[in-house]
Formats: C-alpha cells, structure tokens, sequence
C-alpha cells in the first residue's frame, strides 16, 4: 500500500519548505535500478533529462506511488514529470582530493521557471547519504518569498556551468536565455541543515526552498541519488527542452 502522509508532515511540509520521507523504495527496488545502471546497454536507453519517456527503470522510479503519490498529495494536485536525473558523486581518491563536486545553493525555479508556480522536487537517496559523502543540504523556511538574489558558482566544491535554453510563453513568443551554476547570497553554514538521508528514503521540497550539496569528502563511500522534478496539471513550463512534460496516471 502507498505511503498515506499525516496531516503533521503536510503541515511541516508547508512550514519548512521540505519533508523527508523514509523508505519511499523498498531495498529490492533500489537493488534493481543500480543493477539496471550497471548494465552496459543502460546508455542507450538515456535521453537527457527526459530519460523517463525511454528507459523503463527511470520511469518507475519518476511515477511510484510512494514518490508521485506523495508528490500528489503535497501539490494537492495531478503532478506531471518534468525532469529526470541520476546523481552519482564518486569518493576522493586522495586524502588531498575532493570527490564529485556538488552543486551550489540554488532555488529550483532559478532553472525552471514555470507558471504559476507549482515545482517540486523528489530527491531519493540510493545510497546512504550524509554530509561527509555529499549529501543534501536545505535552508528550513527559505521557501517564503520571492527568488533570492544570486551569482555565478565558482567554488571548486560545486559544479559551475553555463548553458543557453530557450524559453518559449503560452502565446508561442520564443526567447533565448542563459542560465548557469547559480549561488544564492546571504546563506550562513548555520542557516543548512546537513541532512543524512539512508538508502531508499527521500526528501520532497518547493521550488523556492534554497538547497544544494558539497563535494563528496569520504574516501569509500559514492553517493547516488535520483531527481524527479513535478509540476502541477495545468502549470505551464517555460524552457522548451522539458515543456512536454507528462502526466502520471494514478496506478490502482
């Protein structure tokens, strides 16, 4: 039976911009898309952020019912699948090294404006994950308000990056716009929280909550994780990459 939140984690859940939620996978499932991941014929079953339309394992993670059911409950609405990603960060082969980078305090709507707003995010660990592997990072409440002020990521701990898209409005006019590794300012250490998420659980966030990762600092331990993004039926997406998003039936 899927997962049925209590009206105290929905409420947390709107109060502090994220909820995590355990054993949103059972073990066996997770067992079976890293053995899927480690088949050599994975790759050509990868489409990019939209490898959920072409790869059956990403699929099944991106519509679960612990996962979009969750989602569902959460948006108070039908969710469609935006974006699907695999997050591998490999361990630090030297004492001196940092492993897999992370990536730089953001909100989500930085890279994925929509409207209106209604994005949200399933992070599910596939590992053990904690600070010390790279694991993720959130600001309790940063979802109140409006996007937060930012620059270009340039720190050797996080990903930086910069990329054209094109953005196209409901009424079919088309524009190009460059995004990049963005850093929100004015975020303390003490403001994150460093979450330990263990294999097979997940945390669910707005679009708005600041959040983000650090270099994976342990020296045996890769840090796997796989991102959906979801919005609400009837929102609109504006970068034509991911625009055809898909509804998720609800299974019986």
């Amino acid at each position: 039976m899927p997962i049925q939140l209590s009206e105290e984690q929905i409420e947390q859940y709107h109060e502090d911009g994220y909820l995590v939620v355990p054993d949103l996978l059972r073990q066996d499932e997770v067992d079976a898309f890293l053995t899927h991941e480690d088949h050599p014929n994975t790759q050509e079953l990868r489409n990019g952020l939209l490898t959920h339309l072409t790869d059956p394992q990403w699929n099944y993670l991106a519509t679960h019912p612990n996962v979009a059911g969750v989602a569902s409950r959460l948006s108070e609405g039908m969710p469609r699948i935006v974006q699907t990603m695999y997050l591998v960060k490999e361990p630090a082969e030297k004492d001196e090294d940092l492993g897999g980078a992370g990536v730089s305090l953001h909100q989500d709507t930085h890279y994925l404006p929509n409207e209106p707003n209604t994005l949200m995010a399933c992070w599910i660990a596939l590992s053990d994950t904690d600070p010390d592997n790279g694991g993720l990072c959130i600001v309790p409440g940063s979802h109140k308000g409006a996007l937060r002020e930012t620059e270009f990521s340039t720190s050797p701990e996080h990903a930086s990056w910069q990329t054209e898209h094109t953005m196209r409005a409901p009424d079919g006019r088309e524009w190009k716009e460059t995004l990049h590794s963005f850093h929100v300012l004015g975020i303390e250490d003490d403001d994150l929280v460093k979450l330990s998420v263990p294999r097979g659980g997940g945390v669910f966030f707005t679009s708005l909550t600041i959040h983000g990762s650090y270099a994976n600092r342990s020296h045996t331990r890769p840090r796997l994780a796989f991102a959906v993004h979801y919005v609400k039926d009837g929102t609109w997406v504006y970068r034509t990459d991911v625009q055809e998003t898909t509804l998720v039936e609800k299974k019986t």
